[in-house]
């Protein structure tokens, strides 16, 4: 219903404010603002330096396991390297990793080492199941002795949508591996990803906002089976950090990072196109496929990244460089 008000903004019987006496006061207001925007600024500055600081043996610290979990897995590392994938570029270094991550469930900032020492990674089962003949529901340990023959360390590049990249050393399981073990049936056409959903742990799933928990990812099955895409347990040559996605994540190295999504508790085969977190949200700026792309329009620009802890400012390739590993699925 439209309820008639008089024009506030209406002259009335000459009152008007003269120009002049408007002009300086808005150039006045423009200048206060402008202050206050600056202290504001500042002050947000160094709550952030507040927050993101820390010694690097604290942010490291952060995301070990315990000392008994530690020495179980131990034995795994550091595994045979695969002398194919190489970063064609400098390997970030481990503490410039551990200290800038993504992780939603514990923190919208990049300081979520700060927040995941709650958070335990072991015990931990996994379960593979679905549209398959031999569903696997395995503990850690299990899972790390029935594909320690497939443990394998590869130097990917990883890219996140918000354009900063780093190139690090995963240590993991092919996940063509891990499914031909559960032996898919011929509908299956899709894998869904789910992690975990542990609100006593997890500080944001607690927070009652807007987030449609657990986090769940998805790849078809083309893409589930490809050489590249990799479960990660480790990095740097030992088991995740938490920051990291511990106990077992995935890595899609030509996908944007939200694709690689961590501390993954089931691998569902399924035969449709699975919800996705980010694109529930928002699916024009996180789409189901999300290569990395430059040419694809994207709220942000993506025609270049900065890599972590060096800074630098390099192009993005299409595939994020693994093009010839990957172009045929599309």
């Amino acid at each position: 219903m439209f309820i008639h008000r008089p024009n506030p903004l209406a002259p009335r019987g000459g009152a008007e404010t003269p120009q002049r006496v408007f002009l300086n006061r808005r150039r006045w207001l423009q200048l206060a603002g402008m202050g206050a925007v600056g202290v504001g600024a500042g002050l947000a500055y160094r709550q952030w330096q507040a927050y993101s600081s820390g010694a690097d043996d604290e942010v490291l610290t952060a995301g070990r396991w315990s000392p008994d979990a530690e020495r179980k897995y131990a034995g795994f590392y550091p595994a045979a390297k695969d002398e194919r994938f190489e970063y064609g570029r400098d390997e970030t270094p481990a503490i410039a990793a551990a200290r800038h991550t993504n992780f939603y469930e514990f923190s919208r900032f990049k300081w979520c080492w700060k927040f995941v020492g709650p958070f335990r990674p072991d015990p931990w089962t996994i379960t593979i199941d679905g549209l398959c003949r031999q569903p696997l529901k395995l503990d850690l340990a299990q899972f790390h002795r029935q594909f320690r023959g497939d443990l394998v360390e590869r130097q990917y590049r990883h890219r996140c949508v918000e354009r900063w990249s780093m190139a690090v050393p995963w240590t993991g399981v092919p996940l063509a591996a891990v499914l031909k073990a559960a032996d898919p049936l011929a509908q299956a056409t899709h894998i869904r990803f789910v992690s975990f959903h542990r609100p006593d742990e997890a500080p944001q799933q607690a927070a009652g906002n807007e987030f449609p928990w657990p986090y769940t990812e998805g790849l078809t099955i083309a893409e589930a089976t490809s050489e590249l895409t990799l479960l990660a347990v480790g990095v740097y040559g030992s088991p995740l950090l938490k920051q990291h996605g511990a106990p077992i994540r995935l890595v899609v190295p030509w996908k944007y990072g939200y694709k690689s999504i961590k501390s993954v508790e089931r691998i569902e085969l399924i035969g449709r196109q699975p919800a996705t977190f980010w694109n529930t949200l928002n699916p024009q700026a996180y789409p189901f496929e999300s290569n990395v792309d430059p040419a694809v329009p994207r709220p942000w620009d993506q025609s270049y990244e900065t890599t972590l802890g060096s800074g630098e400012r390099v192009a993005t390739q299409r595939y994020n460089g693994y093009e010839q590993w990957v172009a045929g699925l599309y």
